[in-house]
């Protein structure tokens, strides 16, 4: 019974990991192209936040912890500079577009992302 549980924990934390990633990768992609279609961020953060309180109050208890600390989790030394000079970068590189303006949220996608993929993820597999 033990090595069952382990193989069950080991596959659970698996799917975790992959959760995150692929939210932060989904992040990413919706971040580019807020940047590229010039979407207004503010709705965006706004209606993710909406969707984040919305799901803590259906996800298990016990993953909404793991959730949220997820989100943090992506925001690290490496992710931050490398996201926001994609953001930057390519702001700059569009004609019409303010690197200062457009340039910046890709950060905040990707911490908002992994909280609710998580929160899925533990509704789902709970």
């Amino acid at each position: 019974m033990i090595p069952n549980m382990a193989h069950e924990m080991e596959s659970y934390a698996d799917g975790l990991r992959f959760t995150v990633a692929l939210s932060v990768g989904v992040a990413i992609v919706i971040g580019v192209l807020r940047i590229l279609k010039g979407w207004p961020i503010q709705y965006m953060i706004i209606a993710g936040y909406i969707g984040v309180v919305i799901l803590t109050a259906f996800a298990p208890e016990s993953i909404i912890g793991v959730a949220y600390d997820s989100g943090g989790v992506t925001t690290s030394t490496i992710t931050v500079p490398l996201v926001t000079a994609l953001g930057v970068g390519l702001a700059s590189s569009i004609k019409g577009r303010n690197p200062m303006i457009d340039g910046f949220g890709l950060i905040a996608f990707a911490s908002l992302l992994p909280m609710m993929f998580v929160m899925v993820y533990g509704m789902v597999v709970a």
